[in-house]
């Protein structure tokens, strides 16, 4: 049987069910940030992946009702439609101060409350990819039961890998097509810069060096700051210069309004896709 840490009281504790790509970014930033390997826990099906993890976090691994009995703070960390098998799997697992976080993209606080006792206190989470180099973007949306307190705990847990907004949930939507999908379309342009560099002769090495420092540079001069985008552009942009004439073709093939529109499908499918994991009754596990 595996040994389960015993901890005083006043440490927190967090377990992450579905320690993927994902959940693995959770723990391990918790990690560096400072919690030690006994105050988490976390779950996987797949038993090389478990050793994998404990190897190289020194972290117990449960399965999930175990992981939902032993934490204050439970992480969903599962594909959408996982997520009802889930919940009633956990579900008599928790108890009345359990707090339990989704990061399950397009699953709504209405379903995920309806698959746990009443009065659960639940808090989603839009999450986006640089939180793996503790640089993410984060929004969350507390519950019907979820306090300021559980808002403030799970800000604590994800400022260990990057920031974090707080939001109606309605805006989540607009926040996973531009912050969660976001990374994808800068990706893009990155993309199309280098190939645009090769076609002008560049060794291929030497225009992604050159493009991903000045992505970089540009996003840190942006925060740093604190000033319009539009007025540091213009900064670059001399009258008659070359920017000019880049920013002219970009607008006559009318990327703005692309973007936009791209952005706009994203948080369509969005709501498509929460739609589409709505349970169609009331699931069993929604009783006390």
């Amino acid at each position: 049987m595996v040994a389960v840490p015993s901890l005083g009281p006043d440490r927190p504790t967090l377990a992450v069910l579905g320690a993927g790509v994902m959940g693995e970014t959770v723990l391990s930033g918790l990690l560096r940030a400072g919690w030690s390997s006994d105050q988490i826990v976390a779950t996987d099906r797949r038993e090389e992946r478990q050793r994998e993890l404990t190897d190289r976090y020194g972290i117990v691994m449960l399965d999930n009702l175990a992981a939902a009995a032993w934490a204050d703070t439970v992480v969903l960390v599962v594909k959408p439609q996982d997520m009802t098998e889930l919940l009633a799997e956990i579900s008599a697992a928790l108890t009345p101060t359990s707090l339990v976080v989704s990061l399950a993209a397009g699953v709504d606080l209405a379903t995920i409350e309806g698959g746990l006792p009443q009065g659960t206190a639940v808090v989603r989470v839009m999450a986006n990819t640089p939180a793996q180099v503790d640089e993410g973007m984060a929004a969350i949306s507390g519950g019907a039961h979820a306090s300021d307190a559980h808002l403030e705990r799970v800000t604590e847990i994800l400022i260990a890998t990057g920031r974090v907004v707080t939001v109606p949930e309605r805006y989540l939507d607009a926040v996973t097509a531009l912050s969660g999908s976001g990374p994808a379309y800068l990706f893009f342009v990155v993309e199309a810069m280098i190939e645009a560099g090769v076609h002008l002769g560049l060794p291929r090495d030497t225009a992604t060096e050159l493009v991903v420092q000045t992505m970089l540079g540009s996003a840190k001069l942006l925060r740093e700051t604190g000033e319009h985008p539009t007025v540091l552009r213009e900064r670059v942009t001399s009258p008659g210069g070359t920017t000019a004439a880049a920013v002219r073709q970009l607008e006559d093939h009318a990327v703005r309004s692309a973007f936009l529109g791209a952005i706009e499908a994203a948080r369509d499918r969005s709501r498509d896709l929460a739609a589409a994991s709505r349970p169609s009754a009331t699931p069993a596990g929604s009783a006390s």
